[in-house]
């Protein structure tokens, strides 16, 4: 109901529901409004609790290269059980666990050789960061028109057991060629850009850099609800990979 008074629907047509629950969730977090009881429960903005022996800790896995792993597939989430299961491992193993994404999405569990290696997440972008918004080089009013083309890379893990050099950006080079082929597919238009935060304090972003994604700069740590201008959130890193050479022609229209 509040995706069509809203007008709030995607290029296909399809109302933005997913898109909708989120915000709203967020802002009952941040005390704008009060939801009532769901309906059905899910584990939107709840800690992920479940823990199954599907994702329990495998042998360690080393190796020289990601070649001599076996070919990298990429295997898109499409049911609730590889959903539930992609949950946990996020949850377990990724320092900043388990959080519900925003609006389009997909997800991935990376295998190589037919052992599961890696995982990813993608989603929708950040409403805005300045390091982004300068690069692109459009107005507010075009960013709201064309945010929906530029894809976050929300969480990227590879499983702690698995050491191999070149293993993540291998990773996130075939990741941006799966993206351009499997976004269109499930939402009806093609992304142009995608973005992603490195925590400056844990990371230095070598495996985006290797990828051939760009530093931008920084955030100012002051998150997207601060009003006090003070900084208390990390301070992160901004990378992004064009998906198309033409992008900011589309972004900036």
């Amino acid at each position: 109901m509040v995706c069509g008074e809203l007008g709030w629907s995607r290029e296909d047509g399809r109302l933005k529901e997913m898109s909708c629950r989120v915000a709203m969730l967020r802002m009952q977090t941040d005390g704008l409004l009060h939801l009532p009881s769901p309906r059905n429960g899910n584990h939107n903005g709840k800690p992920w609790h479940r823990r199954t022996a599907l994702a329990e800790p495998d042998a360690p896995l080393r190796a020289d290269g990601p070649r001599s792993l076996g070919t990298l597939q990429l295997q898109r989430v499409s049911h609730r059980a590889e959903s539930q299961l992609h949950n946990e491992y996020i949850d377990r193993y990724h320092y900043l666990g388990y959080q519900p994404l925003p609006g389009a999405q997909l997800r991935y569990f990376v295998r190589a050789g037919g052992r599961l290696v890696a995982l990813l997440s993608f989603g929708a972008a950040a409403w805005k960061t300045q390091p982004r918004d300068h690069y692109i080089g459009w107005t507010p009013a075009q960013r709201q028109e064309n945010l929906h083309r530029v894809v976050n890379n929300a969480r990227f893990l590879i499983l702690p057991w698995i050491e191999c050099k070149n293993l993540a950006s291998s990773i996130l080079a075939r990741a941006a060629r799966q993206i351009n082929t499997d976004w269109p597919i499930q939402y009806g238009y093609r992304p142009l850009l995608l973005e992603t935060f490195v925590e400056q304090e844990r990371f230095r972003g070598t495996a985006y850099q290797a990828a051939n994604w760009r530093c931008l700069g920084q955030t100012t740590g002051r998150g997207k609800l601060d009003v006090h201008h003070q900084a208390l959130l990390p301070i992160k890193t901004v990378w992004v990979y064009p998906l198309d050479r033409h992008f900011r022609r589309v972004l900036c229209a």
